[in-house]
């Protein structure tokens, strides 16, 4: 079967940034930061202290009281963002009468409803253990987000939920992309969610000194800045539609870009360091580039993993001189964790929404609240302020935990 062409039609986003696609995306380009003190429980005597919360979100907005009763926070964030995405696809909600056994979804979540985990392993300590949330295994399981935006949209085909750390959003994507071009679903809803800012998880990521133990949030998370020290824990969730361009054109709906290319491998390495000289990654994007038949010289710009920690943006920046050579010195390369925090299975997801406007707008973000050069990592990284500068293509990365990486090329559209 001919290979099809796949579009992205539709984009919803909770983030520490917004309450939407387009208004986490005015954050970027306003160089906003999400990442502020810790809210969700009391960080007293933590060695932690700053997180990118999302703020003041209302499930009710986008659920009624009920069934938002029965989900973990992760899929109510989910759940908002695939209503906002299948709104901005033009696409009717229930699907009554109408067959979507060839629409699909595909989202993601690192450790979904640990929140939900550490409620209810206290209550199962202090009253028992038969005494736990019926609903506890329900709401706590990682694929539920899907499950739900399945249910909600009647999608019918293809349902997964990629588990990969914080590559998972990406490979999500990723999946989605190939199930459309390869003939097996007409449209997929796919993305990641994230909530995991509780104290076990926080607690979790401190004790194997992942994360930033500093107060001042504009030192935070500093992508490929010499003062990296580990990363802050955000959350949030992406949604993004994708279908046919025959599809997409023959109901005439909006495009935002095409999904060209995808890599996907494996470091087999290490639990949590990237593999020597991150050849895994490399592999992953040159990957993406042969899958589109993409020449690396076309590339503009790059939305780096960039978690703000030693190995991940020393080891991605030499990455991504093996794949691109001289070139690597002429295209952009930034990190929107720089105000997002890192939101793990989600975080693929929303830079994947990230990339796609950056192309759609003809703006590059910029990594904000970088100061001090690092040796290591001597790329043009957009530093402080975004550029209004028009790419053809685009590459997103994503490097998880378990070696696993995931890279998704995108190419502007000009319908």
């Amino acid at each position: 079967m001919e290979k099809r062409r796949v579009v992205i039609t539709g984009m919803g986003a909770v983030t520490p940034i917004g309450h939407s696609a387009r208004e986490s995306w005015q954050a970027v380009k306003d160089g906003v930061c999400g990442i502020g003190p810790i809210t969700h429980y009391d960080t007293t005597g933590r060695k932690v202290t700053l997180a990118a919360e999302v703020k003041d979100f209302d499930p009710e907005e986008w659920m009624d009281k009920k069934d938002a009763k029965r989900m973990g926070r992760y899929t109510q964030l989910a759940v908002a963002a695939a209503a906002e995405a299948m709104a901005d696809a033009g696409l009717e909600a229930s699907g009554e009468g109408e067959d979507r056994t060839r629409w699909g979804c595909a989202i993601s979540s690192g450790i979904g409803g640990i929140d939900l985990t550490e409620q209810e392993s206290i209550k199962g300590a202090e009253k028992g253990f038969d005494r736990v949330s019926p609903f506890y295994i329900p709401m706590v399981i990682s694929n539920m987000a899907a499950g739900m935006v399945a249910i909600r949209f009647g999608l019918k085909g293809m349902c997964t939920c990629p588990v990969t750390a914080c590559a998972g959003g990406s490979n999500a994507v990723g999946d989605a992309f190939r199930a459309i071009r390869d003939g097996y679903a007409d449209k997929m809803v796919c993305g990641g969610a994230e909530a995991c800012i509780t104290p076990l998880a926080i607690g979790g990521f401190t004790s194997m000194r992942a994360l930033h133990t500093g107060t001042d949030p504009e030192r935070a998370s500093v992508p490929f800045d010499a003062q990296r020290s580990g990363f802050v824990m955000g959350e949030g969730a992406a949604v993004l539609v994708l279908e046919t361009l025959e599809d997409a054109l023959a109901r005439g709906a909006h495009i935002y870009a095409e999904v060209v290319g995808y890599g996907c491998t494996c470091d087999a390495y290490h639990m949590t360091a990237p593999a020597p000289h991150a050849e895994g990654g490399a592999r992953a994007m040159a990957e993406a580039l042969a899958d589109a038949g993409a020449a690396p010289e076309a590339v503009g710009y790059i939305n780096a993993h960039g978690t703000s920690t030693a190995l991940n943006d020393a080891g991605e920046t030499e990455a991504i001189k093996t794949v691109f050579g001289a070139h690597a010195y002429e295209l952009a390369v930034s990190s929107t964790k720089s105000m997002t925090g890192h939101m793990l299975g989600a975080a693929g997801a929303v830079e994947a929404v990230f990339t796609a406007l950056a192309l759609w707008d003809g703006y590059l973000p910029a990594t904000i609240h970088y100061q001090v050069p690092d040796p290591a990592c001597d790329l043009d990284y957009v530093p402080n302020e975004g550029r209004k500068v028009q790419v053809e293509y685009a590459l997103s990365n994503s490097l998880g935990f378990g070696g696993h990486n995931a890279c998704l090329l995108f190419r502007r559209w000009e319908g």
